[in-house]
């Protein structure tokens, strides 16, 4: 039975890919760190069938410790301060966790065990202010946060430590992939939760900031299949998932009001100026042609389909937290 270690099991694409290994048969162990107070409501689920291990990124001897500890053959990374928002208030943090908590992981493995195949989430940021669209594998990036630049660190001392010391390493350049799981600070979520509570009356309004971004938004569940799949070729390789379509922060707003059948939604709506970044990201649309010819990978779940399960899901929590 195949052991894999996931650092930030407990975050949305944490806990869709701790399902997905176990509906494979693997041995699932999750990295946290020690808090005061612990967060596991995303895996409280399938809290009896993992085992979760003291670790932390900053942390180099905590590393190596929990790679001794489990003996993984899969090592998934997908922990971060994730946040391209914090990233502002918090750049320096955001550098130690995103982008040297990187290649502390990938010392830990050099060390401990150089056969660990390893999977580093990389992230469509690092387009940035993009140079050509769609953005495939070879687009030259061009990073317009500390989340951004801290991610391109990560993605390139991957690449790094595979070429330089032959380590299985791979980096999936994943598209913005949400779920019901989202959390709150996420524009997508922050939309379908306070679309919900005003469906229910518990809310008048919501604040966001720049509309017009374009994202290219895809499925948490069907992205963490992709970073399976990224480990089980022969030859480890970048590889970018995404759908290959996107569509504006307006038109998610839209459709979240009309899943819960409310018209006028522009009355529900303030501009935030407070919200915009220092400097946005406008356009981001990703190319997965390489994923769907090597990996076969697909996704599978549509635009609409993905707000609308949103919707559904943060109303009919929102009636139950009225019910307790």
């Amino acid at each position: 039975m195949k052991k894999a270690l996931i650092t930030g099991i407990t975050g949305q694409d944490g806990s869709y890919l701790a399902e997905f290994l176990l509906s494979k048969g693997y041995m699932v162990y999750g990295l946290t760190r020690r808090t005061s107070t612990v967060n596991n409501e995303r895996i409280k689920h399938i809290q009896e069938k993992i085992t979760l291990v003291q670790g932390d990124l900053l942390d180099q001897n905590s590393l190596s410790n929990a790679l001794v500890e489990v003996g993984p053959e899969e090592v998934y990374n997908l922990a971060a301060q994730s946040f391209v928002g914090t990233s502002w208030n918090q750049p320096v943090l955001t550098g130690e966790i995103t982008a040297l908590g990187v290649v502390r992981m990938l010392e830990a493995i050099r060390m401990v065990n150089p056969k660990i195949k390893f999977y580093q989430a990389s992230s469509s940021e690092m387009f940035g202010k993009v140079v050509e669209s769609p953005q495939t594998e070879r687009t030259r990036f061009y990073p317009r946060s500390p989340y951004g630049v801290a991610k391109a660190y990560g993605h390139y001392i991957t690449v790094n430590y595979r070429e330089s010391y032959s380590l299985f390493a791979c980096s999936g350049i994943l598209f913005n992939h949400e779920s019901p799981r989202r959390g709150l600070e996420f524009v997508t979520r922050k939309i379908t939760h306070g679309v919900a509570r005003i469906a229910l009356g518990l809310q008048k309004e919501i604040s966001l900031g720049n509309l017009h971004s374009k994202r290219d938004w895809g499925f948490a569940g069907d992205y963490v299949e992709a970073m399976w799949l990224m480990l089980q070729q022969d030859f480890a390789d970048d590889y970018v998932i995404a759908t290959g379509e996107n569509h504006s922060v307006k038109e998610f707003v839209e459709l979240a009001f009309k899943y819960a059948k409310i018209t006028n939604w522009e009355k529900y709506l303030k501009i935030d100026k407070k919200l915009l970044r220092p400097a946005e990201v406008d356009f981001l649309i990703g190319n997965a042609t390489k994923a769907k010819k090597v990996l076969g990978w697909t996704p599978k779940v549509s635009f609409n389909d993905l707000v609308k399960l949103m919707v559904e899901n943060d109303i009919k929590r929102e009636k139950e937290n009225q019910r307790v």
